[in-house]
């Protein structure tokens, strides 16, 4: 019984997280144009980041409110996908919540047909304190190159 209790909160919080996350990219975001980058081939794209931006789903409520964004360090493409290596830039790079954005951003992106690896430079490594370092590292399901 607690156990089915325990899931109809967690669905129901799921459900309004989504929601809220949606009014909030609604807010900050063209949806038009980004509806438009969702359904244009990343290879015919001239700037990767705003497609990439329009293919994350909640973690770009969080990006965008909290003054963050990502960078393409390196994108190859190859037979399977595009295999890209993200940076992430402004006030994400200090944040407390940078590992659930780094599996965030890694979840959505990579639920696109055309992406089929992303990992994250490196030097992000450098902005965690060692806790934040160590966590990631060993649970962030993440890879670093």
């Amino acid at each position: 019984m607690d156990d089915d209790i325990l899931e109809q909160y967690r669905l129901e919080a799921a459900a309004a997280m989504e929601v809220e996350a949606k009014r909030r990219i609604a807010e900050s975001t063209d949806v038009e144009n980004d509806e438009i980058l969702r359904n244009t081939s990343l290879s015919d794209v001239e700037d990767l980041v705003p497609a990439l931006l329009a293919r994350l789903g909640q973690v770009r409520a969080a990006l965008d409110g909290h003054g963050g964004g990502i960078k393409v360090t390196s994108s190859e493409v190859e037979d399977d996908g595009f295999n890209l290596v993200l940076d992430l830039t402004g006030a994400c790079l200090s944040c407390g919540a940078a590992p659930g954005t780094l599996q965030g951003v890694k979840t959505d992106l990579e639920n696109d047909d055309e992406i089929a690896k992303v990992s994250f430079c490196s030097s992000l490594l450098d902005t965690f304190d060692d806790l934040g370092r160590e966590f990631i590292l060993a649970h962030g399901q993440v890879d670093f190159v």
